[in-house]
């Protein structure tokens, strides 16, 4: 995989970004101005960024998997350590499907019914391999969205969700959050790093 450097992030005109900021040349990006992006960021071949009106906003430590998708007129935001595995999709907008109004992007706005809300994307949260989410979908702080699931809705912090349509199917551990704070120490020089996390139990 190659990434693009620092020059050829400045030149596709983002609203901002950060360090360490590692996208592929294969991905592809659409709407540059309206997407900020923070550090330690890592965008993989395939994947599809087009924003909307509302922006994206991308926060620090996030990784987006192969061929993942993050799309829509709404806001779009993921905050620190989220992670999106592959082929999952976020989608701000989504057309009516009751044949009450036309569809697809090359339909004037008028004749149709685009459903756009903000998707929040928390942190440390985990969308699993092939998973959608719509618009208007709330995942709070920690929750993990099982491979092959249908997000809707708001989601209480730590949840485990998943299927189609996703169900709560239990309660994350929080160990996470001490990893986080030693994790952070050890960067800014004031813990020695852990040589690995703690198995699950």
């Amino acid at each position: 995989m190659t990434y693009l450097s620092t020059a050829g992030l400045a030149k596709m005109g983002f609203k901002s970004f950060g360090t360490n900021v590692l996208i592929s040349d294969r991905a592809s990006i659409y709407g540059a101005e309206r997407i900020a992006l923070g550090s330690n960021v890592r965008i993989d071949d395939f994947c599809v960024l087009s924003s909307g009106e509302g922006g994206i906003e991308i926060g620090n430590h996030i990784h987006i998997g192969v061929a993942a998708t993050l799309i829509g007129r709404g806001k779009i935001e993921l905050m620190d350590f989220a992670n999106l595995s592959g082929r999952s999709s976020i989608y701000s907008s989504n057309d009516d499907y009751s044949g009450r109004s036309m569809t697809n992007p090359m339909v004037p706005d008028e004749y149709k019914n685009v459903d756009c809300r903000p998707v929040m994307i928390g942190r440390h949260v985990i969308v699993g391999c092939g998973s959608v989410i719509l618009a208007g979908t709330t995942l709070e702080e920690g929750c993990a969205v099982g491979a092959l699931s249908l997000v809707s809705g708001q989601w209480e912090p730590f949840t485990i969700l998943a299927g189609t349509p996703a169900e709560k199917r239990g309660e994350r551990a929080r160990d996470l959050l001490e990893l986080e704070r030693r994790f952070k120490a050890s960067r800014d020089g004031l813990n020695p790093p852990l040589s690995k996390p703690n198995p699950p139990a």
